[in-house]
């Protein structure tokens, strides 16, 4: 062993390291590159999966954004209605207030006109009254032109207290 190679023990070792290889390449090798090509395999289906799943994502992200926006619209559009509602409301309720105001108006000037017509209508009798009642004093006594003045005078005072 000085530097001599030893041929058999390098054939011995060759002739192993074939053996083993075949060994491998038989029993082992396709085994262990089946695991890999699962693996490989695997791994491509869980990215194929994850990408699938990030677009399913991505559409119902963007049909929920779509539907926010009509969700949106519609409430605007529900709130505009109802103001305008309110608005249209507020209009019957300040007419319908105008009407009745006008209609009390009219109550109150022909309530008014009626108690004028009775105000009238009393001092209307109350001159008649006085009239007859100056007209019967006439009649009993017989009155010369002093005492007629008197009494013309005296009935003035009275209408004049009437009122």
């Amino acid at each position: 062993m000085n530097g001599l190679i030893d041929f058999q023990l390098v054939l011995t070792q060759i002739l192993g390291f074939v053996l083993f290889v075949w060994i491998l390449s038989r029993y082992a090798w396709k085994p262990i590159l089946a695991g890999l090509e699962a693996r490989r395999a695997k791994i491509a289906g869980e990215f194929a999966e994850a990408e699938r799943r990030k677009t399913e994502a991505d559409q119902l992200k963007a049909k929920y954004d779509a539907e926010m926006r009509t969700i949106e619209a519609t409430a605007r559009q529900k709130m505009q209605d109802a103001v305008g509602e309110g608005q249209r409301v507020a209009g019957e309720i300040k007419a319908q207030a105008q009407i009745e105001a006008q209609q009390r108006l009219q109550r109150a000037e022909d309530e008014v006109e009626r108690e004028r017509e009775k105000a009238k209508e009393l001092l209307k009798q109350q001159v008649v009254e006085l009239s007859i009642k100056t007209a019967e004093k006439i009649l009993r006594t017989k009155l010369d032109d002093p005492a007629q003045r008197k009494l013309a005078g005296e009935f003035i005072d009275e209408v004049g207290s009437l009122r």
